[in-house]
């Protein structure tokens, strides 16, 4: 199943001729083969590592929340795992695919951050906060001097604006900073990330903090087989919002006699490698807890692979912060929120237009409860409420 799944593993898929074929992939097909891929059909024996080089990373928008992402996906995961990747630098989080934060490894950091550079730089020049005060900046002299500033040691938002300040008088240092976050490869460093600690969002550059003697060969053309690896079948509408990049269909007809070609049920054309695994559409797909910056609910323009009619009605676009959605028989189903007090951890499941059926119920009940032991494995009191649909919680 794990195909196409680094950069030292290149396959001859390229310039491979495979059978032409159209054939129409149903909703639950394409369900199927996603969770399937992103490893929530079954928990994973994958490492960690190797599990993120699947997934072509995580979004890591928040310090914490994406360890769930882990949990959900392998067998007997501890958050410690990955908390010590990250301190040892065998993981980092770093901004790549629609310019947020991933936690990737560092082959893959190398691999994609240049790659996916002209959407960090629309990011930065279309900025309606940041992109004026940059305007006819000297960008090389600015990226030199972030460089410069950022080697030594990491260094927080506010103390990079302050020491850019001193040298650029006349720009805003939140814009000079914000820039610099574009156009220089930037780890977060640890503590920020590390389970069950804190620090502030701190910054230094890739290379002060993997080295700089390594250098991946990377292609977009590699980067969309490892996308179909991990998202597909998918369209190049699907490629380009997960990766936040243009003009990938020329790229993609490159690449056409190398891969299948399906349709979904509206005509759209798909792409797929030809070894992937398509599992049967009525495979059992468990409950899954998702949280809040899956990857799951966002690199497909057409979500409605794992997204319900439901989902859509509850006004997540503007609600902060971003909901955590569960997941039943494959497809969005609720949402939960964990509530703590002094000794005990409460999870509160709700649903979106009907009650679970007593199965669902049961198994929901059941995921939640070894969610709980996951995220707060030393309190005493764990409860488990399935709310009433509609009610907000």
């Amino acid at each position: 199943m794990v195909v196409a799944s680094s950069w030292r593993h290149q396959t001859p898929l390229l310039c491979r001729k495979v059978p032409l074929m159209t054939r129409i992939l149903s909703r639950r097909a394409l369900n199927r083969a996603t969770l399937d891929r992103q490893l929530l059909l079954r928990r994973s024996e994958l490492s960690v590592i190797d599990a993120v080089e699947q997934l072509v990373g995580l979004q890591a928008q928040t310090p914490h929340t994406w360890y769930v992402g882990l949990w959900s996906r392998l067998a007997g995961f501890v958050p410690e795992q990955a908390a010590e990747l990250l301190t040892d630098r065998e993981l980092i989080r770093i901004a790549l695919m629609r310019s947020t934060i991933h936690l990737v490894t560092p082959d893959d950091a190398r691999a994609l951050r240049p790659l996916v550079q002209p959407v960090l730089d629309r990011d930065l020049y279309r900025n309606h906060t940041h992109g004026k005060p940059i305007e006819g900046i000297d960008m090389p002299k600015l990226i030199a001097d972030g460089i410069e500033l950022l080697a030594p040691k990491p260094l927080t938002n506010k103390q990079l604006g302050a020491l850019l300040g001193q040298r650029w008088p006349d720009r805003a240092p939140a814009s000079l900073v914000y820039a610099i976050r574009n156009q220089v490869p930037l780890v977060q460093v640890p503590p920020r990330g590390v389970w069950g600690r804190s620090g502030p969002i701190a910054h230094t550059t890739a290379d002060a903090w993997l080295g700089a003697d390594r250098t991946i060969t990377a292609s977009l053309e590699r980067m969309i087989l490892r996308y179909l690896a991990a998202f597909g079948p998918a369209s190049v509408k699907d490629m380009q919002v997960w990766s936040g990049l243009t003009r990938l269909r020329e790229v993609v007809d490159r690449m056409r006699q190398g891969l299948m070609i399906f349709q979904d049920q509206h005509g759209q054309e798909l792409f797929d490698l030809p070894d992937a695994a398509r599992p049967d559409p009525e495979t059992p797909a468990p409950p899954r807890f998702l949280y809040d910056f899956d990857n799951l609910l966002l690199s497909h323009a057409d979500r409605t692979r794992v997204i319900t009619d439901e989902h859509g009605k509850q006004g997540y676009r503007t609600q902060r912060p971003a909901p955590q959605i569960l997941l039943v028989d494959g497809f969005t189903a609720g949402d939960w929120t964990i509530n703590r007090n002094t000794g005990s951890a409460t999870i509160t499941i709700r649903p979106y237009d009907r009650p679970f059926t007593t199965h669902d119920a049961e198994a929901v009940t059941e995921e939640a409860h070894a969610l709980l032991a996951f995220t707060d494995p030393d309190t005493e009191t764990r409860n488990v409420i399935l709310g009433s649909p509609h009610q907000r919680v």
